[in-house]
C-alpha cells in the first residue's frame, strides 16, 4: 500500500471503498456547486510570505478554542450520516479526535447517538443541533447532551430550508440504503464496507429514532424532517436555545457582518463563518472571502471560527492568519474515515498538522498564535465578493 501524503489521496481511497450514494453525499454541493468549488479555489488566490534566517526550533501549534486547549486550532465539524461512511463512524472519529487533542462535533443527524459516543470516549465533545420547531424534542436533546457531558453546543442556523443536492436525489439517499437494483449493484463492488456494516447494529439516525415522535424506522424519517425544521427561526429563538442550554454556544452558518453582530449581541461564545460547505445557498461567496469582513465587524466581541473548503494545513494557516481563532474540517476527515476507518481520521489530522507546522516555520513563525496578515499576500478586493480575482493579483 502506498504511503498517504495528502488529503486528496484519502479522497481517492474513500471513493473506491464506500457506496456511491454516501460518497456523493459527502462530496457534493447544492445546485450548480459553484460555491462548493470556490470554497477551495479561493484559497489559491492567497499567497504565503516566506521568511528565512529565523530560529525555527521549539515550534508550537497548540492553542485554545472557546477556552479549550487544542493540539492545533482544528475541530472536526458536524457531518451527518458519518456512521454510514464507516461502521460506527462517529465513535471512530470522536476517538481519533480525542487521541489527537482536537474537538469533535457530533451531528444531530448522526448514525451513532449522543449516548453511543459518550460511552466510547473519555473527554467531553461538542454537539451540533439544528433549529427545530419541536420544543419538547429540543429540550430533551439539550438534556441528553448535558447528561453525556458535552461541553458546548453548535447551533446550525443556515438550514431552515434545505437546498437541493442533485446527486442525493438521483441516488435515492437513505440510511440504511434502500436495496434498489442500482444500489445493490454498487454494493456488490463494496464488499469490505458491507461486511463492516453487517457487524454493527447502528444503521439509522440514533439521535432521532425513538426520540422524535413518530420516527421509528427509515420510512418515517422523511415526513418528520419535512415538518421539523423551523422556517420561522429568528434571533430571539436562537437566544432561547442558549438559555435552555445554559452553557457554551457556538453559532454555525454566519456569512454576513450584520448577522455576526447579532450573534455577538445574544452572547454567543463563538461564531463559525460557514456556507455549509457549499451545500445550501449556491452562488454565495466562499467562506474564506467573507472571513475578513466578519472579523472586522465583531472585533473581540465574539470568537470567530472558520469552516468550508479546508483541504490542507496551508488552508488552515491562511484562515488563522486572516484572524480566525479556530477552523473546522468536515470532508477532509470524512475522506479519511471512509478510506481507512479510525486510522484514516488520525491520518487526516496528521497530514493537516504536519502541513500547518512546516508551513508556519517556513513563514518564519514558531507559534500558531502569532500568525497574522503579515504572513500573507492577499489580493486587493479579496474580501469583496463582487471583485473578480485573477491568478497572482496582489
Amino acid at each position: 500500500m502506498s504511503v498517504v501524503t495528502e488529503i486528496e489521496e484519502l479522497r481517492r481511497r474513500y471513493q473506491r471503498r464506500v457506496p456511491k450514494m454516501f460518497y456523493d453525499y459527502a462530496v457534493s454541493g447544492s445546485w450548480t456547486e459553484q460555491t462548493l468549488r470556490e470554497n477551495t479555489s479561493d484559497f489559491k488566490h492567497i499567497r504565503l510570505k516566506q521568511r528565512v534566517a529565523v530560529d525555527m526550533s521549539n515550534r508550537s501549534t497548540r492553542a485554545q478554542m472557546i477556552g479549550q486547549d487544542v493540539a492545533m486550532p482544528v475541530a472536526l465539524a458536524p457531518v451527518g450520516l458519518t456512521g454510514m461512511q464507516s461502521a460506527d463512524g462517529e465513535i471512530k472519529a470522536a476517538r481519533a479526535a480525542e487521541r489527537f487533542g482536537v474537538p469533535f462535533t457530533l451531528s444531530t443527524m448522526s448514525i451513532c447517538s449522543i449516548e453511543d459516543v459518550a460511552e466510547h470516549t473519555t473527554k467531553p465533545f461538542w454537539f451540533q443541533v439544528y433549529t427545530l420547531k419541536d420544543d419538547e424534542f429540543m429540550r430533551r436533546l439539550f438534556d441528553r447532551a448535558r447528561a453525556a457531558g458535552c461541553s458546548a453546543i453548535v447551533v446550525t442556523v443556515d438550514l431552515q430550508i434545505m437546498a437541493q443536492r442533485h446527486r442525493d436525489l438521483k441516488n435515492g439517499l437513505s440510511a440504511p440504503p434502500k436495496l434498489t437494483v442500482s444500489a445493490m449493484m454498487d454494493l456488490l463492488t463494496k464488499i469490505p464496507w458491507g461486511l463492516e456494516m453487517l457487524g454493527t447494529k447502528r444503521r439509522f439516525f440514533g439521535n432521532i429514532a425513538g426520540h422524535a415522535k413518530g420516527v421509528d424506522d427509515p420510512s418515517s424519517l422523511a415526513p418528520w424532517t419535512n415538518q421539523a425544521f423551523d422556517h420561522a427561526l429568528d434571533w430571539p429563538r436562537i437566544a432561547q436555545f442558549k438559555k435552555w442550554w445554559g452553557g457554551k454556544m457556538i453559532i454555525k452558518g454566519i456569512m454576513d457582518p450584520e448577522d455576526a453582530r447579532r450573534a455577538a449581541d445574544i452572547g454567543a461564545d463563538a461564531i463559525i463563518v460557514s456556507n455549509h460547505g457549499g451545500r445550501q445557498l449556491d452562488g454565495a461567496a466562499s467562506s474564506i472571502r467573507m472571513l475578513p469582513s466578519i472579523i472586522e465587524a465583531v472585533g473581540d466581541r465574539v470568537e470567530v471560527h472558520f469552516d468550508s473548503g479546508i483541504r490542507s494545513g496551508q488552508d488552515v494557516l491562511k484562515a488563522l492568519a486572516l484572524g480566525a481563532k479556530g477552523t473546522y474540517i468536515g470532508r477532509a476527515f470524512t475522506y479519511g474515515l471512509g478510506a481507512m476507518g479510525e486510522a484514516g481520521v488520525t491520518k487526516a489530522l496528521d497530514i493537516l498538522h504536519k502541513e500547518l507546522d512546516v508551513t508556519m516555520a517556513l513563514c518564519g513563525e514558531t507559534d500558531v498564535k502569532n500568525l497574522g496578515p503579515h504572513n500573507l499576500y492577499v489580493p486587493r478586493g479579496f474580501g469583496d465578493p463582487t471583485v473578480q480575482l485573477s491568478k497572482g493579483t496582489t
